[in-house]
């Protein structure tokens, strides 16, 4: 009996320390200046950078003081950013100038400019092709760019607007399709759509996340649930809640945590028992407008661009859905940490 019970606490104990060591909290906050808007942040752990959307520029932070180093500035409206570490370059898509901006990772000097689509939006390098994808918003469509030249490869068309891309890295690129609840699967060789796989009853998908090993994809979608996509056979194996207003999606492998940023000030951390079963883990309480995010899979770190909000202006007929105010001097990267 009384091995037992040690047996029992042993188990509790080690239940609860595996708990906690999954909790996570707000551990610090990086003011950025500038009263700019934001989109996509991108955490790359090969060089220790976090470059986030701002506006025309693109802060670049330090990883490990988590303190801003430099700027990539002199652009119209910043959307996402891909980093290619083999070419130490970056890409940048610039919807105000319809154009994807190469820099150098080191230098942070701009190289050249490629023209894409209308709005380019999503980035993404796909290792498999050795291009670069910038997902077009207004024109509903897919630029590949190679990535060593610079070079259009050429452009595939999309049947609705693109939102967050993710690449398996063996032959296959993924996009939710914001407008019609859709997740389309590109050939990032042949430069062609190859399925497109309906999401309901998830609604309007923006973050999207993958699952290297089981072959799974998350999407976010704004009907405040999250789709776990079989990423061979399209099926929507299950629904998870989270929170409204999400924006981005992250996968950490080495935890088998799936998180989903929402805008009205939360993280929904989502626990994998395994392929198929999803369990809410915890919704941490992070700030109203922390909406995107980037993992940082070295550190388990989660990044969130915020800012506070002022009054909504009124409705118009030009804008009859007018966002918040951001408060000057008010923009930041809020740091979530496991503790």
């Amino acid at each position: 009996m009384r091995n037992s019970l040690l047996m029992v606490g042993l188990v509790l104990f080690a239940c609860s320390l595996a708990l906690h060591a999954q909790q996570y909290a707000i551990s610090g906050r990086i003011p950025l200046e500038g009263d700019g808007g934001w989109d996509y942040l991108f955490a790359d752990s090969v060089n220790g950078h976090l470059y986030v959307s701002h506006g025309t520029e693109v802060d670049v932070v330090d990883l490990a003081s988590e303190k801003p180093t430099g700027k990539i500035a002199g652009m119209k409206r910043i959307h996402g950013i891909a980093v290619v570490n083999d070419l130490n370059r970056g890409f940048i898509s610039d919807g105000g100038d319809d154009a994807v901006v190469i820099f150098d990772l080191k230098s942070n000097a701009v190289l050249q400019k490629v023209p894409a689509g209308k709005n380019p939006d999503g980035m993404l390098y796909d290792p498999y092709s050795k291009r670069v994808f910038a997902f077009n918003g207004r024109s509903n469509d897919v630029t590949a760019i190679d990535a060593a030249s610079g070079k259009v490869s050429g452009t595939i068309a999309l049947d609705g607007k693109p939102e967050f891309p993710v690449s398996d890295g063996k032959g296959n690129v993924y996009a939710n399709i914001e407008d019609k609840s859709e997740i389309v699967q590109i050939d990032p060789q042949a430069l062609k759509v190859k399925k497109t796989w309906p999401l309901s009853p998830c609604e309007e998908p923006s973050g999207l996340a993958i699952d290297l090993e089981a072959r799974r994809l998350f999407s976010v979608c704004s009907n405040n649930k999250m789709a776990v996509v079989n990423a061979d056979s399209g099926q929507v194996i299950t629904t998870v809640a989270i929170g409204s207003g999400p924006d981005a999606a992250a996968y950490d492998a080495g935890r088998k945590l799936v998180f989903s940023s929402n805008g009205e000030g939360t993280l929904t951390v989502v626990k994998q028992d395994s392929a198929d079963k999803y369990t809410v883990l915890a919704t941490v309480p992070t700030e109203k407008s922390a909406r995107t995010m980037s993992l940082d899979a070295k550190s388990h770190k989660i990044y969130l661009s915020a800012a506070q909000l002022g009054a909504t202006p009124e409705a118009t007929a030009e804008n009859p859905h007018p966002r918040p105010k951001m408060v000057p001097g008010s923009f930041h990267v809020l740091v979530v940490s496991p503790r």
